[in-house]
């Protein structure tokens, strides 16, 4: 587990830009994550199976918000996996089989999963929960080179895309070392009123994920676009 030493480390990536790879980058999540560390900085590019898909998608973003200047770029899943840094954002469906096809380029790497498995039964969200117990525990399976840590499940898309609007969210991480832990919550806190909070190991993020049903069913009920928000935890050194 984390000590306060892990948050009051100087940053990984001081005094240069952070170069993020989103894997499903055209889709409403990994789109909205790019857009939002492309304002706070980061050279991002949004993969998809298709390079004209990533650059529409892309070309999308930096017109919506032509007047803040985002490095955004786009490109097949394999340029996205090029980064210094990557997030996996597809479909649950295929996550494992898209992973493994990137094994080469993801070893070595911090590799963020924010998948979620979400499935409509009756008139709500159910979590779908992989034979391994989460999506994350599935991905660093196939990718054993590659050190794999879970977050951003619980951020809506669409107030996260929404560059005009601040953020005021906790992002659980779950990871199984201190480094990928680090490395995964600065990337968290690049982005303003983000903050990471370190919620276990691999093994926690089953949980992680199958809250996200939860939350989204709240916000279909009473259309809303409510986060996480953990209340009375302080981090030495980060304040509340």
């Amino acid at each position: 587990m984390p000590t306060a030493a892990l948050w009051k480390a100087p940053p990984l990536w001081k005094g240069r830009g952070m170069e993020v790879g989103v894997v499903g980058g055209t889709g409403p999540a990994g789109r909205a994550l790019g857009a939002r560390l492309a304002a706070a900085g980061a050279a991002v590019v949004l993969g998809s199976r298709s390079a004209e898909r990533g650059e529409q998608a892309a070309a999308e973003l930096r017109g919506r918000w032509a007047g803040r200047g985002l490095e955004v770029s786009g490109g097949t899943n394999v340029e996205a996996a090029e980064a210094e840094i990557v997030v996996l954002a597809t479909p649950h469906e295929g996550v494992a089989e898209t992973a493994a096809g990137l094994e080469k380029p993801l070893a070595g790497k911090v590799v963020v999963s924010m998948v979620n498995g979400l499935q409509r039964v009756g008139g709500e969200l159910e979590a779908v929960l992989p034979a391994r117990g989460s999506f994350a525990a599935t991905v660093q399976a196939v990718l054993p080179r590659s050190s794999v840590t879970a977050a951003f499940h619980h951020l809506p898309a669409r107030r996260l895309g929404d560059l005009d609007r601040p953020l005021d969210s906790d992002v659980l991480v779950c990871a199984d070392s201190s480094d990928s832990a680090k490395r995964t919550a600065e990337l968290v806190e690049t982005m303003p009123g983000l903050r990471a909070v370190w919620a276990g190991s691999l093994a926690a993020a089953g949980p992680v994920e199958a809250l996200t049903a939860a939350l989204v069913n709240v916000n279909m009920r009473y259309r809303s676009h409510v986060a996480l928000r953990l209340e009375g935890l302080r981090l030495e050194g980060r304040g509340a």
